[in-house]
């Protein structure tokens, strides 16, 4: 049966995870190292997502470089090159004649928010990591030369770049003019440096791009550290500290900040698994919310996500187990009858998510990655039958991964689909 291969790194003990303190980013330029499955397992999912790794690829040769500067968010406090986005679930106050401040309705997106940055940032990312599929796909250098030139005018080009940091994100009209809640904005970056990994490998990706963006990593990973909205989410109870530390982690390999990544292993053993999964698998928290099938699959995925990107040989945390017994592999287990069947989920007595109930599940890649690991089919047969491209935004707005060859295959096996699937 096909394994999982975790390609390491050399850890370094920090302080105390319980209570954290701003922590500096350390720039030291490596290669970053995801997870390379067993060949068998990437060529068949190569073969899965060949045209559909293709067609957006193709798209993306033809996309002219979004850019945060395309649009000027008039209701933010930065500038032309600070990242704005409004929170999803305020609306005006319709007690008040200018709808000041907004209020919270939970659960229920408002269709008039802001959300242009968010909009470029996801049609970058998704262009990038589609590129870089094709790329893994072909060997072709001319997916190469497009994903360098998108991340040049998005991360690096004087005229058009976005600054590190999050200031102005998820803002409420009237009340904040950005929060630490807003740091989520940023998830689905996380898979640019496991897409740029395959590009590394190409003589067509420019190596000033590839040492500007671990530049502007850095510098990232240093306002998240250190910022008060960046300490307060990474503290956060609930998915938003999962979800923060994914991106965390998924940086901090990609400008090889060894302590970063030293101090958020022992943190998902000591702070985030232990205090938000009780022992059926389940986030309390997330099943509290108005969405609860949506927010329980989006921390699924989440934990998934960041255990593959923390795991090393020595260090395997989906083998890792709490004193009383707790594991990964719950999480997986507790939200795959849901995902198979979620009529289930109702007959169970959970409840039904206030919106967008209709469009879950979709191709959830903690599937993937529990099959990878577990070796257990059901997984992964389960994987290949949902939706791989949703169009619902609420749903896209929740998914970090966007081609999962990415995170399964290896560089070293460029191109994927010439080599013959083994028997």
């Amino acid at each position: 049966m096909c394994r999982v291969k975790i390609v390491g790194v050399i850890p370094v003990r920090l302080a105390s995870t319980r209570f954290l303190v701003p922590l500096a980013a350390f720039f030291i330029v490596i290669q970053i190292a995801c997870f390379a499955a067993d060949a068998d397992l990437a060529r068949t999912v190569a073969e899965i997502d060949h045209a559909r790794i293709l067609k957006f690829a193709d798209d993306a040769l033809k996309l002219k470089p979004p850019a945060i500067t395309d649009s000027i968010a008039t209701n933010s406090a930065g500038g032309p090159h600070d990242f704005f986005s409004q929170a999803d679930y305020s609306w005006p106050n319709p007690a008040a004649k200018n709808g000041l401040p907004y209020v919270n309705r939970d659960g229920l997106s408002n269709p008039d928010v802001f959300s242009a940055h968010r909009m470029a940032m996801r049609d970058m990312k998704d262009a990038v990591a589609a590129l870089a599929a094709a790329y893994a796909l072909t060997g072709d250098d001319k997916y190469v030369r497009k994903a360098a030139g998108l991340l040049k005018v998005f991360f690096l080009d004087e005229k058009t770049r976005m600054n590190p940091d999050l200031n102005y994100a998820q803002a409420v009209l009237g009340e904040s003019s950005g929060r630490s809640y807003g740091i989520i904005d940023t998830l689905h970056l996380a898979e640019l440096p496991v897409a740029v990994r395959f590009l590394e490998k190409s003589p067509a990706f420019d190596p000033a791009v590839d040492n500007g963006l671990k530049k502007w990593f850095a510098d990232y990973i240093q306002w998240m550290t250190t910022s008060t909205n960046g300490v307060k989410e990474m503290n956060a109870l609930n998915n938003h500290s999962i979800a923060c530390f994914v991106q965390l982690v998924s940086f901090a390999k990609f400008t090889g900040d060894q302590k970063m990544l030293d101090f958020s292993r022992r943190r998902f053993k000591e702070v985030l698994l232990p205090d938000q999964m009780v022992a059926d698998g389940s986030f309390p928290l997330e099943l509290k919310r108005t969405k609860p099938y949506g927010y329980s699959i989006f921390q699924a995925d989440n934990v998934a996500i960041l255990c593959i990107l923390l795991s090393t040989p020595e260090d395997d945390l989906w083998k890792f187990r709490l004193p009383d017994g707790r594991m990964v592999k719950q999480v997986v287990d507790f939200i795959y009858p849901y995902l198979a069947d979620k009529n289930k989920w109702l007959a169970d007595g959970l409840g039904k998510d206030v919106a967008h109930w209709e469009n879950w599940p979709v191709r959830q890649p903690c599937l993937l990655f529990a099959y990878a690991e577990s070796g257990d089919g059901k997984f992964f047969d389960l994987w290949k039958k949902l939706d791989a491209d949703p169009t619902d935004p609420e749903i896209r707005r929740n998914m970090a991964v966007t081609q999962p060859l990415l995170w399964i295959a290896s560089p070293d096996e460029i191109p994927l689909s010439q080599k013959p699937a083994a028997k």
